[in-house]
């Protein structure tokens, strides 16, 4: 069996799975943050037009599958913020619209149906060399991009009217995150399939969020779940002869039920640290309370992070240190 972990195709799976495993839960995060998680789902249906288009006039049924793929994701950016329907009416236009269309495409196209299977579940063993280093280079683009403008694609994510108000173009930061989940399901199609490449760029995610308190942090945690998850499925569908893409989401639950228990109990450690809720106020609504005695560590009170400083629990509110003073809040 260890002969086999070493083949040549096995050694082009590991590298498939691996930047899949990266790439899926880097965009995953921001879609998560956007509340839009089946987003992956929509345009994995209509990758299969794509896949289908390809099949049907004998050209690089990736090629075709991105083309049709970030127009699709473009369309339903345009469509979701112009308001002429809501986010998941204009998922269920692609959920049913790209299904709908590949399934005839396909019927034109010959023994096209059977390939297409290997689109739909994942054909990760059977990739070749140049599907490989389409997918590495396909997956170190989208890596890149969600790392460099991490702050800019947040701000977006997170709250569009502040992200306007601060004059970052909206629209055009929502299509790059579509375009990038476009990319980024068509370089998974061949690991996992079209239809489970949303779990991969979710579970990791939720895995992720139960231990970390940043976006960043939230990220990175979601990529090396993600990357882990691939390669132990892989390597397990080597083992156990199951279909590997099914297997890599199988180890991606597993993985989330078993850090469960311990992210609980995270969670209760830091609601403790916290006692009381704690609503965020602008700076002209801090009341200065100066008082004799001076917090700093080993000062006796406890001690929490909050932003960028440290606040100090003291009589049932907090301080916090600024200039000369200590901020009441």
């Amino acid at each position: 069996m260890l002969d086999i972990l070493v083949s040549p195709f096995m050694l082009r799976a590991f590298l498939a799975a691996a930047v899949t495993g990266l790439s899926a839960p880097a965009v995953g995060t921001y879609l998560v943050q956007r509340r839009l998680s089946l987003m992956g789902d929509g345009i994995g249906h209509i990758c299969v037009t794509g896949v289908a288009l390809g099949l049907l006039t004998g050209t690089s049924p990736t090629i075709t599958a991105i083309l049709v793929a970030a127009a699709g994701a473009f369309l339903i950016e345009v469509i979701r913020s112009t308001g002429k329907a809501s986010g998941d009416v204009a998922l269920a236009l692609l959920f049913y619209g790209g299904i709908a269309g590949g399934l005839v495409l396909v019927s034109f196209a010959g023994n096209g149906a059977f390939a297409l299977q290997g689109y739909l579940f994942g054909s990760i063993t059977t990739i070749s060399v140049t599907d490989v280093w389409a997918a590495v280079a396909m997956a170190a683009a989208v890596v890149l991009l969600a790392l460099a403008l991490l702050p800019q694609l947040f701000a977006v994510a997170n709250d569009e009217d502040y992200a306007r108000t601060a004059g970052l173009p909206v629209r055009a930061y929502n299509v790059l995150i579509a375009v990038l989940a476009a990319v980024t399901i068509t370089v998974a199609m061949r690991t996992v399939g079209l239809l489970l490449v949303s779990a991969l760029m979710v579970i990791p995610v939720a895995t992720a969020q139960q231990f970390a308190r940043g976006f960043r942090v939230t990220m990175l945690g979601a990529m090396v779940a993600g990357a882990v998850a691939a390669l132990v499925g892989v390597t397990t569908s080597a083992f156990v002869d199951v279909p590997p893409g099914a297997t890599i989401v199988l180890v991606s639950l597993v993985g989330f039920a078993l850090t469960a228990p311990v992210g609980a109990v995270v969670q209760r450690r830091r609601r403790r640290r916290v006692p009381f809720a704690v609503e965020e106020q602008p700076d002209h609504l801090t009341v200065d309370e100066p008082h004799g005695h001076e917090h700093g560590p080993g000062c006796g009170h406890e001690a929490v992070e909050h932003g960028d400083h440290i606040d100090y629990i003291h009589g049932g509110h907090r301080h916090a240190v600024h200039g000369g003073h200590y901020d009441e809040h």
